[in-house]
């Protein structure tokens, strides 16, 4: 925890820093190996480990490769609910898209902090979400120009649309897809920033309330810890909750650009 003069601060968790403490610059260009670059090899990293373990396709498969094998059963059917058989050619990517953010989540919550360390979550940050947010848009482009051509622009237009109210719809249609990739990244990057900023506000709560003197950390510490526990557990689940909500939006997204009427 960044403190000063008893003062803790929230943000700091969020504060990208050179690993080795100089910022290598060339050309111009900080190309410096961050903290922020470090937690997302680790990301990829446990990720590989994952798929690795599951993949011994054993008869009877234990319980790391029935894991692996729920997960991929998970995508699978949402993408075959939300698009159907066409959907299969983009489960790989979904499925990636959803266990990175998920990994990335659960890995950004780890208590390290007791031992000197510094979890990172790079997913509360907006240019790691607004990245995955803009590449699920560009797919969902180039997928629907090229299997529908200039026709792709009917979607801005619903069936049955008065031809006088033509033009306005197509604008506001129009302006409401545009708007899906900032919708998309900003609502991950708010839920997680929010929620690890509320726990360190608690933690500075209770370790104040412990330093002031046994009166005012039952008062305050106490109380403090209770509910840290109780939101960890709901940012867990929040952690859960936005890698589903961003698989299943770029699935519906995937949708309206594959099955197009």
């Amino acid at each position: 925890m960044a403190a000063e003069s008893g003062k803790i601060d929230p943000m700091h968790q969020f504060l990208v820093e050179p690993l080795f403490g100089q910022h290598l610059v060339v050309g111009g260009y900080d190309i410096s190996f961050t903290n922020s670059a470090l937690w997302m090899v680790l990301t990829l990293g446990a990720l590989w480990l994952f798929m690795l373990g599951g993949m011994k396709r054993e008869l009877v498969p234990g319980r790391w490769q029935a894991a692996v094998e729920s997960f991929t059963g998970f995508i699978t059917n949402m993408m075959h609910t939300n698009i159907g058989p066409k959907g299969k050619a983009f489960t790989p990517y979904v499925f990636s898209l959803f266990m990175f953010i998920l990994i990335a989540n659960l890995l950004g919550m780890l208590p390290i902090g007791v031992v000197g360390l510094h979890a990172f979550t790079v997913t509360s940050h907006l240019t790691v979400t607004g990245v995955l947010a803009v590449l699920s848009f560009a797919i969902v482009l180039i997928v629907g120009f090229w299997k529908h051509k200039l026709h792709f622009f009917s979607l801005f237009v619903p069936h049955g649309t008065p031809l006088v109210m033509i033009p306005l719809i197509f604008f506001v249609e129009l302006l409401s897809f545009l708007v899906r990739p900032f919708s998309l990244g900003l609502r991950l990057f708010v839920a997680m920033t929010a929620g690890h900023i509320l726990l360190k506000v608690l933690a500075g709560f209770v370790i104040n309330g412990l330093n002031a003197g046994p009166g005012i950390a039952a008062i305050v510490s106490l109380p403090s810890f209770v509910l840290m526990i109780g939101i960890t557990v709901l940012e867990l689940l929040v952690c859960a909750i936005q890698a589903y909500v961003f698989a299943l939006l770029t699935s519906l997204y995937l949708n309206d650009a594959i099955n197009l009427h």
